[in-house]
């Protein structure tokens, strides 16, 4: 039996979860997240814990089990705390401001870049604007926002300038070895 998949999901305190057939919609102090789930995966609801059950063992239900229970987790956390994503703006002038609930980015183009806030998603920018945070409800939403401002300026590998994770290691190359001799 799956690891992940047996491991009942904790309902916290002031968080509401409606399962209607294979729709689950988990509705918490940060807003209400709703997905539909494959019909071969039983959820039930028994003593304020989501328990997640499968029928058989044949592998691609095996499969779907544990990524149905992290998906469940993951929305239950999303309503109750949430989540972020850290990036570092690192550069000589480059600068990350709001305005509004938009983010704009100056990273070494002619122009400044705008990003616009999608809906359940929030920027804030601490650090004499070098780091950026990128909040929201759903995980996977809070991901590719990041991942999406990541690649308006990837880690450059001579200089280690650019939007990277909090945390991620740049392997800096050798640069040029110039003429020694005449």
């Amino acid at each position: 039996m799956s690891r992940i998949g047996r491991l009942p999901i904790a309902i916290p305190q002031g968080v509401e979860v409606k399962i209607e057939g294979n729709k689950v919609s988990v509705k918490g102090p940060l807003g209400q997240l709703e997905q539909t789930f494959s019909p071969e995966i039983g959820i039930k609801l028994e003593d304020g814990h989501l328990i997640i059950e499968r029928p058989n063992d044949e592998p691609r239900v095996r499969a779907l089990h544990g990524t149905t229970r992290a998906l469940l987790n993951n929305m239950v956390q999303g309503v109750s705390k949430g989540f972020e994503r850290v990036l570092e703006v690192n550069g000589v002038g480059y600068r990350a401001e709001l305005n509004g609930k938009d983010l704009v980015l100056n990273v070494g183009y002619s122009h400044p870049v705008t990003v616009p806030a999608p809906e359940g998603i929030t920027f804030e920018v601490e650090t004499k604007t070098r780091l950026v945070k990128v909040k929201g409800r759903d995980r996977q939403q809070v991901g590719q926002i990041a991942a999406n401002l990541r690649e308006i300026r990837p880690p450059e590998h001579y200089k280690g300038t650019g939007i990277r994770y909090q945390g991620e290691v740049v392997k800096l190359k050798a640069g040029k070895a110039g003429k020694t001799g005449k």
